[in-house]
């Protein structure tokens, strides 16, 4: 049928950019009293977990950056850091991290409005590489390219933690989770934020993301060293490791 309409692919990045631009004016409030706070929590222990880089001044990339949430865990782990450079596909998110976070510290970090799939990052760059919240809008095939573009950058003995939000395996907590996220959050925002279903759609990205055991086997595969962390009995999840020196 010609009139027939294409289904939408939610991880186009055309589509991911159009949400997070859309709900970037309340993004930082609806996910904190959302999440009841533990997402602020497990960007700390994002941190917190990341292996030493053995370098005292490191470079870090943060990618799938939106409004800079994890700088002051990064920046209090390491107050010597000599630069952070953010990733995101998202111009109300740079907008939102440039206007609000950190402008004392804006000489150490530069913000890249980009895809971070398609970005030029330069070869074995990076110290330490993070993300947190930014996996759960990408496919499978995304991720791969994701864990390849991580060891890509990673210098030698570089090291990385990543975090998302993710579906819990428990047979008690899971209905909760997903009830939580493809029911209340809608309602909250047609109530609350009077939106356009796009703080609905990061309930849907997440529940489909399920967990980061794939991404573990994908950087894997890209040659690093990772395990596995679970955190508040899988809401979220997360990989760490270490680029091997030789």
């Amino acid at each position: 049928m010609e009139n027939e309409e294409k289904p939408i692919d939610i991880y186009d990045p055309s589509f991911v950019k159009g949400v997070f631009d859309r709900c970037s004016a309340k993004y930082i409030f609806f996910s904190y009293v959302c999440s009841f706070g533990f997402t602020e929590r497990w960007r700390k222990q994002c941190v917190s977990h990341l292996p030493p880089p053995g370098v005292d001044e490191p470079r870090c990339f943060d990618l799938m950056a939106g409004t800079g949430e994890v700088w002051p865990h990064l920046l209090k782990r390491f107050p010597y850091v000599s630069s952070i450079t953010a990733v995101d596909i998202s111009s109300g998110m740079h907008r939102r991290a440039m206007d609000r976070l950190h402008q004392h510290r804006a000489h150490k970090i530069e913000f890249i409005e980009d895809d971070v799939l398609d970005s030029d990052l330069p070869d074995g760059s990076a110290d330490v590489v993070l993300s947190t919240f930014g996996l759960k809008t990408f496919n499978s095939q995304q991720h791969r390219v994701l864990a390849q573009l991580i060891a890509r950058t990673l210098k030698p003995g570089g090291v990385f933690s990543l975090v998302e939000a993710s579906d819990p395996k428990g047979w008690w907590l899971a209905p909760l989770y997903r009830f939580h996220m493809t029911k209340f959050l809608p309602f909250v925002e047609r109530i609350a934020l009077r939106g356009a279903q796009d703080f609905a759609m990061i309930g849907t990205y997440c529940v489909r993301f399920s967990d980061c055991r794939k991404m573990m086997d994908y950087l894997r595969e890209a040659g690093l060293e990772v395990s596995y962390r679970k955190y508040f009995f899988g809401c979220a999840s997360g990989v760490v490791g270490r680029k091997p020196v030789s």
